[in-house]
């Protein structure tokens, strides 16, 4: 099944939908195994696994090429950061297209200026509504499926108000929009209202240390909204492992013992190691036959 439709097929379910972060196609493999419905590519856990930090760094090539790579690692749907659309309506249209085709489900355009920044950060600016507006009106007459997903993302509660922030969600709903994704609402309070006042599915980020509450998400799907992403889960949990690690090996001298009691071979195993090999010894035995 195209994973666009499977995303739509999860959507329609009265349950919410958790896509935890990955950034690589191992953290996306992991994410399948942990048994999650649906994962989702990091922008700021794209950049980071590249050497840069979150400020829109990393061009619409580069963001296309790693979700290509995490869409092939599993069999989930995948939603993908696209940032700003990197560039006019014209830009838009080549960047859905582009995701599209690498068997993306969704992915979110936002109405930061170029280069944005991460939605938790301070500094961060808009672009007119208009021109946000065509960017949507552009997504989504460039996809080719109808199950393709477009997630409006706005930041302007940051930059304006929570007002200015529900008021672009809804007009780029009635764009064509299929999700509203409004950053970093502040309170509880705000975030319960988003749903209430939004006239569509919406979408909540939950980030570590971020500036939005991280609320149970049985909790976000009573308040209204659809799906909660995770974007710096397994991004800060990598970093804090591989630390202390480190700071293990410089202080012991040698390999510190194992967290882990898996063989090289276990661990292959989970980035399909046992297909691969059973490929290999298919064409052996049609030789030898």
């Amino acid at each position: 099944m195209n994973a666009a439709t499977q995303l739509r097929q999860l959507l329609a379910r009265p349950e919410i939908v958790v896509a935890p972060g990955a950034y690589d196609g191992l953290t996306a493999r992991l994410v399948q195994q942990a048994g999650f419905s649906a994962v989702y590519m990091t922008g700021a856990g794209t950049a980071a696994a590249r050497g840069f930090p979150d400020f829109g760094l990393l061009g619409m090539s580069e963001m296309v090429e790693n979700a290509a790579v995490l869409a092939r690692s599993v069999d989930i749907p995948l939603i993908a950061d696209a940032d700003t659309g990197y560039g006019n309506e014209l830009n838009v249209t080549r960047t859905v297209r582009e995701f599209e085709s690498r068997n993306v489900a969704a992915i979110h355009i936002e109405d930061q200026v170029f280069s944005k920044r991460c939605g938790h950060l301070d500094g961060k600016e808009i672009v007119e509504r208009n021109e946000f507006l065509a960017k949507i009106r552009a997504a989504v007459a460039a996809r080719r499926h109808p199950d393709f997903t477009i997630i409006a993302r706005t930041d302007a509660r940051a930059v304006v108000s929570l007002e200015e922030a529900i008021t672009r969600a809804n007009l780029a709903l009635e764009a064509g929009a299929d999700m509203a994704f409004v950053e970093a609402p502040q309170t509880r309070e705000e975030v319960a209202t988003i749903p209430r006042e939004v006239s569509g599915p919406c979408l909540l980020n939950l980030v570590p240390t971020g500036r939005t509450p991280l609320l149970p998400f049985a909790e976000a799907g009573e308040l209204g909204y659809r799906m909660v992403i995770l974007p710096g889960l397994l991004l800060k949990a990598s970093i804090e492992a591989c630390d202390t690690v480190l700071q293990d090996v410089q202080r012991e001298g040698q390999m510190p013992a194992p967290r882990m009691d898996a063989t090289v071979a276990a661990l292959f195993r989970r980035l399909g190691a046992d297909e691969w090999s059973a490929l290999r010894q298919h064409f052996q035995q049609s030789h030898q036959e």
